[in-house]
């Protein structure tokens, strides 16, 4: 068996399955496997059971019961919101659609698709430090948008989005707006109301529940079309036999992470400028974002000289994971998007390393992972010599 990471610090790319998680989850793969649509009581129990978590997940944003729909992830909630929308805004005669130019592929690619089909995208630039400005907004939108699909928390570098002024705008204008919040659900209170949120993109394993669920929020009076069909599952919105376990394990987490959020974030935020302190020592580092408007968990960095990937692989090494951007791009040899929607060069994107950090971080780990950075940018350095 293979030795696993001992500090890991990509975070931001997967989450391990907390005790709390596993331990809620293990009866639904013994005890309770029933199908949920059956009428004996391992079925009755497993139905029961996705009923609580419904109500779990929509107490945690602050949304109905009948506004949570179980995916299998954040990828599928995104493409679900903006297929969905797109096509029946397109039955009203609206086929343009406002993004960001550094949101996750997931969004990206699915508005590449549409833009074949001869739907008109805007990607609103995010500057230097990383924010969507609400005034670049308001401007794009015209009588013809469908829909604005702006992500609550960047993946690559933590800014948090004006997402309540957005929401504000889309409302005010009656355009429909979706909010990838992957990164922002383990880290930030949301509340789906107060933003004018009319869907939401969640996903499992960023928060300690295992791959392969997340929820799409749809708020009461959105038309939300079935992308996948078959059964009546879901209210008739998304088919196929329900994935009790992982759906009692998203909701454990989602109340966890609640609970926690308070606490973590603080102790987030004193690392987090613990760390930017210490790189900052390390001399030819910089910062990539905004260094208020983010999540303490997730810092990116350039190096003047060193690139990413070498910093990465000397890193595992010494048994430290960290990553340098999306993992959903991993093998991509091109820089990453969001570093380059920042102004950076292609080999500046290249020389960047991303930390991000969960409630399990320690500062052990963070002072052993400085360490051997040190060292190993020290030893780089030298070799270019």
């Amino acid at each position: 068996m293979m030795q696993c990471d001992k500090i890991y610090l990509d975070n931001a790319a997967t989450t391990k399955i907390s005790d709390e998680v596993f331990d809620v989850m293990l009866p639904y793969f013994k005890d309770f496997y029933g199908n949920p649509s059956s009428i004996y009581s391992s079925g009755r129990q497993a139905s029961i059971a996705i009923r609580d978590a419904r109500s779990q997940c929509a107490g945690a944003i602050n949304a109905e019961p009948s506004e949570i729909y179980f995916t299998s992830g954040g990828s599928e909630s995104d493409n679900w919101a903006i297929y969905s929308t797109a096509y029946s805004m397109l039955e009203k005669g609206k086929n343009h659609i406002v993004t960001s130019a550094f949101e996750h592929h997931a969004v990206l690619n699915t508005l590449k698709f549409l833009e074949k089909k001869g739907f008109r995208i805007t990607y609103l630039p995010v500057y230097r430090g990383g924010i969507v400005k609400a005034a670049d907004l308001k401007a794009a939108i015209t009588e013809n948008t469908a829909l604005v699909t702006i992500m609550y928390v960047n993946n690559e570098i933590g800014t948090i989005q004006p997402i309540k002024e957005i929401g504000a705008l889309c409302r005010e204008r009656g355009v429909v707006f979706h909010t990838d919040a992957v990164q922002a659900a383990p880290h930030l209170y949301i509340d789906v109301k107060k933003d004018n949120i009319d869907l939401m993109s969640v996903s499992g394993h960023k928060l300690h529940a295992p791959k392969g669920v997340g929820l799409l929020y749809c708020r009461n009076g959105v038309k939300l079309t079935p992308m996948v069909r078959g059964g009546g599952q879901e209210r008739g919105s998304r088919a196929g036999t329900e994935n009790t376990a992982g759906i009692v394990a998203l909701a454990e987490a989602m109340v966890n992470a609640e609970k926690n959020k308070k606490d973590v974030y603080s102790r987030h935020l004193k690392l987090s400028e613990y760390i930017i302190e210490e790189m900052m020592k390390m001399g030819g580092v910089s910062f990539n974002g905004d260094i208020e408007k983010r999540v303490p968990s997730i810092m990116n960095f350039s190096f003047d000289d060193i690139e990413g990937e070498s910093l990465l692989l000397q890193l595992d090494l010494k048994g430290i994971a960290a990553g340098s951007g999306s993992a959903c791009t991993s093998g991509n040899s091109e820089p990453s998007h969001v570093l380059r929607a920042l102004g950076l060069s292609c080999d500046a994107a290249r020389r960047s390393l991303r930390i991000s950090m969960s409630r399990y971080t320690t500062y052990n780990e963070i002072n052993i992972f400085l360490t051997e950075l040190s060292e190993i940018i020290k030893r780089l350095r030298e070799l270019r010599l």
